[in-house]
């Protein structure tokens, strides 16, 4: 009996873990990251902004051109101005790229 419980534990444990967004991207193929395909611009949901890191948190569709499924993860942002045209809760569009290793945005827009 104790021998169930400790492994059902062990699995309930390890489907939290591989569920997470954060191990989800660590553990992407980033091989299959097609670089010189045509980026385009990817639908999203602002969840936060942190302004004086320069970080947005974006729940997210496919990121297409980075063979990226869909998550909420943080994004640095290039420019921090590009947050003024974003705000919490709302749908944008935006354009991402892996710069020095860092999943970047450098575009952001209105969804229409």
């Amino acid at each position: 009996m104790k021998l169930r419980v400790i492994l059902s534990a062990g699995a309930l444990a390890f489907a939290a873990v591989a569920t997470n967004p954060v191990f989800a991207q660590m553990n992407m193929d980033h091989a299959k990251m097609d670089m010189a395909a045509a980026p385009g611009m990817t639908e999203g949901e602002v969840r936060k902004i942190d302004r004086d890191a320069g970080k947005i948190t974006i729940k997210h569709g496919d990121i297409k051109h980075m063979d990226m499924p869909p998550m909420t993860m943080v994004f640095v942002v290039k420019d921090k101005a590009l947050l003024d045209k974003a705000a919490v809760g709302a749908r944008i569009l935006f354009m991402a790229a892996n710069e020095n290793g860092q999943m970047t945005v450098t575009d952001i827009q209105p969804a229409k």
